[in-house]
């Protein structure tokens, strides 16, 4: 375990000791995903603990990064919060008070928890670009479309594009590669209502959070959602919102078409892979601890940007 001085972007205490992977005594595990442990609190319930694991190509590196499961699930809520008169969320009225853990697990858990309402979880991710970066950019330079989209000629790397685009991919499983989907494949799979109200809201959702990003000096180039339906079929959002896990943050007094902007998030880390001679399967290399230092420090900074108060 490392240790490092807690990010407080909300200003709450939390855990100083890196938290890699988990077990409770009292709750059953029913799912361990790239970063997010899941137990059952009951029937209609679950209990998602975010840890510091990191995934990069969809493979789960070996080092965590401290606090990094705290900055998400706080980065996550706020979102959440923001943006429900959009869209219901996952989160319930439940609090982690009211669980049976020991005082150890209590600690463990502090700021990197919530407990949501069981839904049923759609097998697509909603992808919104609003630039042209990453494997946009490559699709783009082989095809002038991105995803089948067909973009205007010229652009650079990096460009705003005229409007953003709905670019779904498939869910794949820990280890294995997601794969970009285009809209008649989410239509196979989910129907014509659920695909068609899933890719207007996820442009809402993306246009209203950058717009909100903006305002802080920060550009949202682009991100993933998650959705679920509960039991009367209502599309609720889901997994997390807007985190420098599910999107591209940069700095928008540095940004400049042309270039692959510095970045707020985990493509740090992506960039440094990149260096390495590894086929992107696992096992994963390690990571040095400056890089991880340095990645850390990046995660505390959009939250602290994001969360602010100040205009």
């Amino acid at each position: 375990m490392q240790t490092a001085k807690p990010i407080r972007p909300t200003g709450k205490t939390v855990n100083t000791v890196a938290v890699f992977e988990t077990q409770l005594d009292n709750y059953e595990m029913i799912h361990r995903g790239k970063v997010r442990d899941i137990y059952a609190i009951d029937s209609d319930h679950l209990l998602i603990i975010t840890t510091d694991r990191l995934s990069a190509f969809d493979v789960i590196l070996p080092e965590p990064i401290i606090n990094k499961g705290i900055v998400l699930t706080q980065v996550s809520n706020f979102w959440f919060d923001k943006l429900d008169d959009i869209i219901a969320n996952q989160i319930s009225n439940i609090h982690l008070d009211q669980l049976q853990l020991s005082s150890a697990e209590r600690h463990l858990l502090e700021g990197r928890t919530v407990i949501v309402k069981r839904l049923k979880a759609l097998p697509i991710e909603a992808i919104v670009r609003g630039y042209l970066i990453g494997s946009g950019w490559k699709d783009y330079q082989q095809s002038g479309k991105v995803c089948g989209i067909t973009l205007p000629t010229g652009l650079q790397l990096a460009d705003q594009l005229p409007e953003a685009i709905y670019t779904p991919s498939s869910k794949a499983a820990v280890g294995e590669h997601d794969e970009n989907i285009d809209f008649d494949k989410t239509v196979e799979l989910i129907g014509a209502d659920l695909a068609n109200q899933v890719r207007d809201v996820s442009l809402k959702l993306y246009q209203t959070a950058a717009q909100y990003a903006l305002k802080k000096g920060i550009i949202i180039a682009d991100t993933k959602f998650e959705f679920g339906t509960n039991n009367e079929g209502q599309l609720v959002l889901i997994d997390e919102a807007l985190t420098p896990d599910s999107s591209r943050f940069w700095s928008a007094t540095s940004y400049r078409p042309g270039i692959s902007p510095p970045s707020y998030d985990k493509q740090f880390i992506r960039d440094y892979l990149e260096t390495l001679d590894w086929n992107k399967a696992a096992p994963a290399p390690h990571l040095p601890a400056n890089i991880r230092q340095q990645s850390a420090e990046q995660y505390q900074q959009i939250a602290e940007k994001l969360l602010s108060t100040e205009d």
